[in-house]
């Protein structure tokens, strides 16, 4: 930990040499500006922990110094002291602690109560930066806790799927054990994808693809992702939509994220056959979406807190576990996100709730016609090459791969795909980022510029799916990126014809 920095400014040179010399008996290293100008250059340049700032100055007023030291995000977490010999009154000292100030004294000062307010706010600023670090620590925490609860999960999803391949014919129970498997991966899946997400937001990492997007068509992929949960629950669903057609410039997959987190919510605290009623309207120029149930309800005064992260409510009997709190936390931050609202109602425990997404709409304006879908092509039996350093995922890989009619060779380091590559001449290449020797992203170069697979098309395998991550596949010469557990279905897109290279 460095020793605190004080940055002292004042244009008359006997006040400002009388505060740096009280402070510097105080054991406090101080450096010092003159005007407003360069009390901002040396703010940029030595980053202090607090500036002792004088009112008066001859180029920029105190209070606008102060201003612009909070509003610059290099600056923004410096304290600031404002002092003043001319601005006297108690709204003096409130128009400066409204513009940013951390603390305003009149003078003159005495010593002692200049030394022990300089004092006091860096003991508050220390307490503020453990906090911050502890917040982004915890942030790269949860980043790096889904990318490894991800490996894992892909060997799993492929292998139950090889399974429903291998037994068309199996007995009702081993279906059923299997489905069992599929829903309990998938929803393992889906907390570690709200685990991502809520890591990205909290970093300012997550960039919303906004276009035309129908009410009807975000809706619809919500109420598919639920299906199963909603089924297994035996809950009566019903769904109202505008007769008309509605329109929003948003994000289609976080939009139907968050319809389909508050479904999930929904299901989850709605008893064994209970009801959910899913309604939207048009108010004006806003989409107000409804989602009520007959569930436990909410305890009076915790409708206030159940958007914070990690937020638990009250326990079902009937079900094992009630999730990591995380879902309606993402949920607000996307709707927010969108420029939209969220509320929740409840009469009480017992007594049902409703969830409550007002949303911007756009002006009337047909959506963009899809482009026709290019014919796929009944070319089968591609020669894929999977690279994963973990033995069962790319065992399971390649044996979905050659179930389906492709010849599949495998390697488990960098080195080992290039010597493979070179006599397999493979079509498609499917490459895990995360190798012991080498990086995915050196092998996938190496490949493009290799005569054999100069053509293939690479396809990167990661736990990470940032928007960085992909662009660096990209970068390195990948055609797709597929982040882990591998979705089955893209899975058989790209291999049922000739990928096409795209984002």
């Amino acid at each position: 930990m460095h020793d605190p920095l004080v940055l002292n400014v004042d244009d008359n040179d006997g006040a400002r040499y009388a505060k740096t010399r009280i402070l510097t008996r105080a054991g406090l290293t101080v450096i010092e500006a003159a005007s407003g100008s360069e009390a901002l250059q040396m703010a940029n340049e030595h980053h202090p922990d607090l500036v002792l700032l004088d009112m008066k100055l001859p180029d920029i007023h105190g209070m606008e110094v102060c201003r612009m030291l909070k509003r610059d995000a290099a600056t923004g977490s410096i304290l600031v002291l404002q002092t003043s010999a001319s601005y006297l009154s108690s709204a003096d000292k409130i128009r400066a602690l409204d513009g940013g100030a951390d603390n305003y004294l009149f003078e003159p000062i005495e010593p002692e109560e200049l030394v022990a307010n300089v004092k006091a706010l860096l003991r508050l600023g220390r307490v503020e930066r453990q906090l911050r670090d502890a917040d982004r620590q915890k942030d790269e925490f949860l980043a790096t806790l889904a990318h490894e609860l991800r490996n894992p999960l892909g060997p799993i999803r492929n292998a139950v799927e090889l399974l429903r391949q291998l037994g068309n014919d199996a007995p009702q129970q081993q279906e059923q054990a299997r489905q069992t498997i599929i829903r309990q991966t998938n929803h393992l899946v889906r907390l570690v994808d709200d685990l991502l997400d809520v890591s990205r937001i909290n970093q300012g990492k997550i960039t919303l693809r906004r276009e035309p997007t129908e009410l009807a068509a975000f809706i619809g992929t919500a109420l598919e992702t639920v299906q199963p949960i909603m089924e297994s629950r035996r809950h009566a669903l019903s769904v109202t939509l505008p007769p008309q057609r509605v329109t929003l410039h948003g994000d289609n997959v976080r939009l139907a994220q968050i319809i389909g987190n508050l479904l999930h919510n929904a299901a989850k605290f709605t008893p064994v056959g209970g009801q959910v009623a899913l309604t939207a309207a048009l108010q004006g120029d806003m989409l107000v979406i409804r989602i009520a149930d007959n569930g436990i309800g909410i305890a009076p005064g915790s409708a206030a807190r159940i958007f914070d992260l990690f937020a638990q409510a009250q326990h079902v009997s009937d079900r094992v576990q009630d999730g990591l709190g995380i879902g309606l936390s993402l949920v607000r931050k996307l709707v927010e996100l969108h420029g939209g609202t969220v509320t929740v109602s409840s009469q009480g425990e017992g007594q049902g709730s409703t969830f409550e997404v007002r949303l911007p709409v756009m002006a009337s304006a047909p959506l963009p016609v899809p482009a026709a879908a290019a014919e796929a092509s009944t070319e089968q039996g591609y020669r894929i090459l999977v690279v994963d350093d973990s033995a069962d995922s790319a065992a399971m890989l390649c044996a979905l791969l050659e179930i389906n009619g492709h010849t599949v060779s495998t390697s488990n380091t960098g080195k080992g795909a290039l010597a493979t590559a070179a006599s397999f001449r493979p079509d498609i290449v499917f490459l895990d980022i995360g190798l012991p020797d080498m990086t995915g992203y050196e092998v996938a170069a190496t490949l493009r510029g290799m005569p054999e697979t100069a053509s293939a098309t690479l396809v990167a395998l990661t736990g990470y799916g940032q928007q960085k991550d992909k662009k660096d596949a990209m970068a390195a010469g990948f055609d797709h990126h597929l982040v882990k557990p591998i979705n089955f279905d893209a899975l058989m897109a790209l291999t049922s014809r000739k990928p096409s290279a795209s984002a």
